[in-house]
This record gives structure tokens, sequence and C-alpha cells, in this order.
């Protein structure tokens, strides 16, 4: 692949924003379409379509600050794009950049690509990867072609809040420990599954609090990856954040609230700076709210309600709310199927993480098997558990959360007398018994955060009970 990413480079040197589009469609959605290029190979049109039709808008699409928004979404964006051949150079026809955010979208594309470098075996520096060159001297110039609305306040606020649902056991935890101010909140999904909606509706809203969008890809990439361009991991989460801040600027929401723990700052290869989950990182939430307060200056706090604990702290808390194992998934593979797939390393992840607190008969009915028994599973297994040192390109937890979950479930097992299965009592004949590490783990509390005091009263409610703390 250093070969491919080479020449690719040497034959298309250049990759061209040229221009994004804000339409409003039959007065039901508001249609962010983008034009990309890199010329002599193909052009990209991606679009991320917002359901505006159950929505109170109370700040315009088309003013500046909604511009400013939806071109920085772009700018997500294009890295998927830029990914099939790497130009050395991003042009930026549409917008106008300060160097310091040329530098702030160079760290995102550097850190949030690094699972991508890593698996294509592709050897570059943050210095020489890419350069971004603007060809807008201000703001004004960049905007003065577009149907700007001038004026009135920057921001008009309702109250509001958004939690974005993914349909796992983490966003469903936020939903709950935000129950007080249900009357405000709103949910946020990027296209409609199963999972997402039956989670919402468990926890209490229906279809007219959710903020529906869909996001397209362009057909163009998808066919340039079977020819043989590159592809791999791009930074989605990040995605997530510009398109929901769009969203909580429409209709005035001052909080997006996330469901990152503070075991998604962990690196997925010892020694190296390659994080799978590098944009749901404390480190990017953090860089991302200063962006958006300098270069954007809307007053919408992004943050995760979740970041003062970490994996097994939240799967303690979610498997005391029975009511969701029906409706979560986590698991990519299955999601268009909303199934779990059985074979990932999400669905043993999340299957070991939740087995110290839920019966096996429970996990069972969750997964339709008990996945520690599938030995096909050992290879994801190893490297969950830290025997191989690459830990699984996949949302999960770190080693010491894994071996803390392991060791308390198989102590179920020899407490009950009860046969080990396959891949628990291949971990145990392997592996000190002393768990320490369990009681531990449910006694953190990451002080990193930027959890706002109105929501710590719920934060510490969790902590007692995870901590086992009166």
């Amino acid at each position: 692949m250093q070969e491919k990413f080479d020449a690719f480079r040497k034959q298309y040197p250049e990759f061209i924003y040229r221009d994004y589009h804000i339409d409003i469609v039959d007065g039901e959605y508001v249609e962010l379409t983008y034009d990309f290029e890199i010329p002599g190979l193909c052009e990209f049109h991606p679009s991320n379509r917002i359901r505006t039709s159950n929505l109170e808008i109370v700040n315009s699409p088309n003013s500046a600050f909604a511009h400013k928004i939806a071109f920085s979404l772009g700018m997500v964006e294009l890295v998927s794009y830029w990914k099939t051949a790497c130009p050395p150079t991003v042009k930026i026809e549409c917008g106008y950049l300060t160097d310091a955010q040329c530098d702030w979208w160079k760290k995102l594309y550097f850190g949030g690509l690094g699972e991508f470098l890593y698996t294509n075996s592709i050897e570059t520096s943050f210095e020489d990867f890419m350069s971004i060159r603007v060809e807008s001297d201000s703001v004004e110039a960049s905007l003065s072609k577009k149907a700007v609305i001038y004026g009135g306040k920057a921001f008009n606020s309702a109250g509001l809040m958004i939690i974005p649902v993914g349909g796992g056991k983490d966003s469903n935890v936020t939903m709950e420990l935000t129950k007080e101010f249900s009357d405000k909140v709103f949910c946020f999904t990027v296209n409609d599954q199963p999972a997402r909606e039956e989670s919402a509706a468990k926890a209490g809203y229906g279809d007219d609090r959710m903020i529906r969008t869909f996001r397209t890809l362009d057909k163009n990439m998808l066919e340039l990856n079977k020819q043989g361009f590159l592809n791999g991991h791009t930074p989605f989460s990040a995605i997530v954040a510009f398109l929901s801040s769009y969203c909580a600027y429409l209709i005035g929401a001052e909080h997006i609230i996330l469901s990152n723990e503070s075991s998604a700052n962990e690196s997925n290869i010892e020694g190296l700076s390659v994080n799978h989950q590098y944009s749901k990182s404390y480190e990017f939430e953090t860089d991302f709210c200063s962006y958006f307060k300098e270069y954007v200056g809307v007053p919408v706090h992004y943050f995760s309600l979740l970041r003062a604990f970490n994996e097994l702290q939240i799967a303690k808390q979610f498997a005391s709310f029975k009511k969701y194992n029906t409706v979560f998934k986590s698991c990519n593979a299955g999601s268009k199927k909303n199934i779990w797939c059985c074979n990932c390393a999400k669905c043993l992840f999340v299957y070991i993480i939740i087995s110290p607190f839920l019966t096996k008969a429970e996990l069972c009915e969750i997964f339709g098997e008990d996945l520690l028994e599938r030995e096909d599973l050992k290879d994801i297994f190893d490297g969950l558990v830290g025997f191989s040192y690459v830990k699984p390109f996949e949302c999960v937890g770190t080693h010491k959360e894994i071996n803390a979950a392991l060791k308390a479930t198989a102590e179920k097992y020899a407490d009950e007398g009860t046969a080990m299965p396959k891949l628990l009592a291949y971990y145990y004949d392997k592996v000190p018994h002393e768990n320490g590490e369990f009681a531990e783990l449910l006694e953190e509390f990451n002080e990193a955060n930027d959890i706002p005091a109105e929501f710590m009263p719920a934060v510490e409610k969790m902590y007692k009970f995870v901590s086992d703390k009166d």
C-alpha cells in the first residue's frame, strides 16, 4: 500500500473542496450537499439531509453561523474522499481558514486517520501527509456568493439539549441519567436503524422528539474502493460533532450530550498513537469545543456525560436498566440487519463487559448464544485481553477493564461450581486469579471531563451506584 500511496500522490497531486450547498427541500428537510474533486480522477457529491418537519426552527439554516457550520461539516466529510488517493495538497475554494485552523484540521485528519495509515502500512508524517491551501482572503469573501442571511442575534436559544443515540449501551445510559431533563431532550440519529429508534422509545422519546439525519456517501468513492484505491477508517464521530451542532443551532439547543467513556482515550497499538476512537477521545472533545467557540461563535456545548466513567462502570449501570436488553445493538457488522453478528470484536467485547452483571440466561437471550463458548473467536479474544499486542480496531474497552470483567465472570462460575465456557476456561488457565482491579475500576472517577454543573447530580448518583459508595 505504501507504493500505491506514493504513486497516487504523484498522479493525483490535488484534492479540491469546490463548494457546499444548503437547500430547503419541500419544507420537510434541510439538505447539505458537497462538491469535491480529485482532478483527473473523479468528482464526489455526498450529502447530509436533516428532517425538520417535526422541529421548531429558531435559527435560520442560511445564516452566516449556519454556513460556518455547514462548511466545517464539509471539511470533515472531505477526508473520506481524500483518502482514496491521498493527494498531498487540499485546495479550499469555498471557505476561509486561518493558518491555525488549517493546523487544527490537519491534526484531526492525522489523528483520525491513524488506523487507516497503520492498517495500510503507510508511513508518512504530520508535516508531509497534507498541506491545505485556502483560496479566499476572508470569511466575508468566501460567503459573498452565498444566499447568506445577516443580522439578528447570533443564537436564539430554546433551552434544549441533544443526545446522539447510536443504539448501544452507552447512549441508553445517558438517556436514563438525563431523565429529569426529558422535556428538553431531542434524540439525534445518523441514518435510521431500529435499535436507535427502539432505544429512544424505551427511554420515552417518540418520533416527535427525534432529529433524524441521513448521510449519503457518493457512489464514486465506493466504486474506487472496488478498483483498488485506498480505503480505511475515518473519524466518523467528527461527522457527528459538526452535523449535530448544525442541528443544535437550528433548534436552539445549548448542549450536545455525548456518551463517550474515559476508555476512548486509549491507543489500540502498544507504544503508538493509533486510536480507533480518536474522534471520541477527550482530546478531540476539547479541541472541538475550542474550535467551535473561536471560529463559529455559537454557544453550543459539546461534551460527554460519561467521560468520568470507564467501560466497566458503564456496563454495571446499563445492566440495571433491563428494559433495553431486547433492543440495544452495538454491532457494526450487523447494523443493517439490526442484529448482533456474534462474529466480531464488538459483539465479543460487549458480551464480556456486561457478563459480570447479568446471568448467562440473560446474556444468551440478548446475543442468541454464549459467545464465550466460541473457540473460533480466540484470535479476537486474544486481542481484547492483551495476549496479542494489537487491540481490535473497534470501539472496545481497555485490556484492564476486559480482564477485570472476565475474572469476575470466572469467579461466578467458580462460586456456582459450574463448568466455565471454553474461552473463559482457556483464559483462566493462563492468568493469575486475583482480581483486585475489579473493585478498583468500579471506584474510578475520571476528573478530566467537561461535564457542566447542572448534570453533576446525575453523574454523582451513577458513581454511588457503580462504586457501591453511599
